[in-house]
């Protein structure tokens, strides 16, 4: 049996959060536990081996059955939602590297609701229909090409009712590159396809394809216009280091400012004008070079052509290399920038060079912050190194900024009472969107709006995404209900209380459920019976379904649990190893007195 490789990364507030201690599952289609890990104080698990199918099955463009394994991580972290992700494909020899993106509970929240992210089979085994269009002449519509840092990516066809989310540009690449094609290919071929995913992106944004019509994001996820996005999926080790390389290069004709329209297709099951992806492995095991392979389905004389205009980028890369001996300003800026990421992620190592000298202990934290961002670890600061680090700085210098305004702003507890609406200005408009800036950080579908105080187009689409991502009606119109989940958002992501708890921290409010019971309720948040009924001036043990209880809270935190619900075969023993649990513990935590189940019954299921 072959073996591949398996990383989980937990972070938040795009990647400025390493979350320590997350309890991650790993197990098979089967449903059954094969490995359990923790975080690091890196927010990163050790690399996981995994069986899996032979090398070739994946390089053979006629084996028609999955070349692959898969694998589904359930995620687990005090105080955030959990994460829960199926079909994640593990390779011969490759390493799956699985970001989380954790968010976290909002206040007055007590059990973590559970994200669904299914990955599967690459685009290159699909048969579904390519029909993308664009524009190989130049258009003239932007000045010059420019990476989006980020790119906003609409999760369905154009014209469907779908999430948009915000993502670095590198790793949109990364994901596309994992979504299409196998990461076992020859590096030519994975190179071109690169190439050709790279600029079929630039394109869309030079041509401003979608913005031009009216739409609010850049390109699709829908692999009959675009090409394959699967948000929160895994990538793999060898895309993410060829990708960080070339992220900024893309394929353009002589005399053309515009990025070259790159369409392509599997070439087996699906053909069309543009690149065979299949093509692509024949081409490279014939010993041609990633432009000759190009070269081989678009114009021939196509060349590599490379844009260092990167918004989102504090500062550009000074188009030098850096490394042990060098010196200067450059050499001081990202000093500066290692220091400060280093609080978030204290693996790092003090530097204790000289300002402006690249000496030993500069090497050691640049060769640390490489091997937490999957980078290449040889301690130079190339262009990958060098963009990686300026994005991740201006992420936790942002993520300080916006708390320490929050302060003096006053935010408070109690939300505004005002009704806002577009049109609306002044300084509740200014807190709306400092609120919504907070939720912007640890949730990618929500667009960050400026903070100018004019309740404007752009914060009326951030108000309707936060009020989808809420579960809210999205109407753009900022009442007490939207007011009072964004008060939740900013209350759960600060941790300004426990989650649940009120101001006084003496009780929390609950909401009682069906099959709640008073002992239930005592086991799960680590109380007595008489302690509730005493606070709530209970005389009996009978409770209605929506009953508001106050459970005492000080010096107690609840059991965490998820929510399992019984299907056919299932015992609680099964279950118990399932989740690396007791029989006992489940049957505590539900107040259960036999070990009979039923299909359909909904299980807590302790988290230790």
């Amino acid at each position: 049996m072959a073996i591949g490789y398996l990383i989980v990364q937990a972070r938040a507030a795009h990647d400025a959060l390493p979350i320590s201690g997350v309890r991650i599952w790993i197990m098979d289609q089967q449903e059954q536990n094969v490995h359990y890990a923790a975080t690091d104080e890196s927010g990163e698990t050790e690399r996981i081996a995994l069986e899996t199918l032979d090398r070739s099955l994946s390089l053979d463009p006629n084996f028609s059955g999955t070349p692959f394994i898969s694998y589904d991580v359930f995620a687990f972290a005090e105080g955030f939602n959990s994460v829960h992700i199926t079909g994640i494909p593990i390779l011969d020899g490759e390493t799956a590297i699985q970001p989380i993106e954790f968010e976290p509970m909002q206040a007055m929240q007590r059990t973590p609701t559970v994200t669904e992210i299914q990955i599967g089979a690459p685009a290159a085994s699909m048969s579904g229909r390519r029909d993308q269009q664009g524009q190989d002449a130049d258009p003239r519509v932007l000045r010059q090409v420019v990476i989006p840092n980020p790119i906003t990516v609409h999760l369905g066809g154009p014209d469907a009712s779908a999430s948009n989310v915000q993502v670095s540009f590198p790793d949109y690449v990364k994901n596309v590159a994992s979504s299409e094609i196998y990461p076992t290919w020859p590096d030519a071929s994975l190179r071109a396809n690169i190439y050709a995913i790279i600029t079929f992106a630039l394109n869309r944004v030079y041509t401003e394809w979608y913005r031009s019509r009216g739409y609010n994001f850049d390109i699709t996820n829908n692999t009959a216009y675009d090409q394959y996005f699967i948000y929160g999926r895994n990538i793999y080790e060898s895309i993410s280091r060829i990708v960080d390389e070339i992220f900024n290069e893309f394929v353009q004709r002589p005399g053309q400012n515009a990025p070259y329209f790159t369409s392509f297709c599997n070439g087996t099951t699906v053909t069309c004008a543009g690149m065979s992806q299949w093509g692509t492995v024949t081409l490279a095991n014939q010993g041609l070079t990633p432009l000759q392979i190009l070269r081989s389905y678009y114009p021939k004389d196509v060349i590599i052509a490379e844009t260092n205009i990167i918004t989102g980028i504090l500062s550009s890369y000074p188009g030098t290399a850096l490394k042990q001996g060098s010196t200067g300003l450059d050499v001081q800026t990202i000093q500066t920038y290692l220091e400060r990421v280093r609080r978030n992620y204290p693996a790092i190592p003090a530097i204790t060079d000289q300002a402006g000298v690249f000496g030993e202990s500069t090497r050691a934290a640049v060769v640390k912050f490489q091997n937490i961002f999957n980078l290449s670890p040889d301690g130079i600061v190339g262009k990958a190194t060098w963009n990686k680090l300026s994005y991740l700085y201006a992420s936790v210098t942002r993520l300080g900024e916006l708390d320490s305004e929050g302060t003096s702003l006053g935010i408070g507890t109690v939300p505004p009472s005002s009704v806002l609406r577009r049109g609306s200005s002044g300084q509740d408009v200014i807190t709306l969107q400092y609120l919504l800036n907070v939720a912007a950080e640890f949730n990618s579908t929500i667009p960050a709006p400026a903070q100018d105080g004019q309740f404007g187009s752009g914060t009326q689409q951030s108000v309707m995404a936060f009020q989808r991502a809420a579960g809210l009606e999205p109407d753009g119109i900022v009442g007490a209900l939207t007011w009072q989940a964004l008060y939740n958002t900013y209350l759960g992501a600060n941790n300004v209380f426990p989650p649940g708890a009120d101001a006084g921290g003496s009780y929390f409010e609950y909401v009682v459920r069906a099959g709640d019971t008073l002992w239930r309720l005592a086991q799960m948040y680590n109380t007595t019976v008489d302690a509730i009924k005493k606070l709530n001036g209970l005389s009996g043990n009978n409770l209605s379904i929506g009953q508001i209880l106050k459970i005492p809270s000080a010096g107690a935190s609840p059991v965490p649990y998820i929510e399992y619900t019984v299907r056919a075969g299932d015992t609680l023993w099964q279950i118990s190893q399932r989740y690396n649990t007791t029989v006992n513990a489940i049957k505590s935590l539900n107040g259960l007195s036999s070990d009979l189940l039923r299909i359909g019954q909904v299980l807590r299921i302790p988290i230790d």
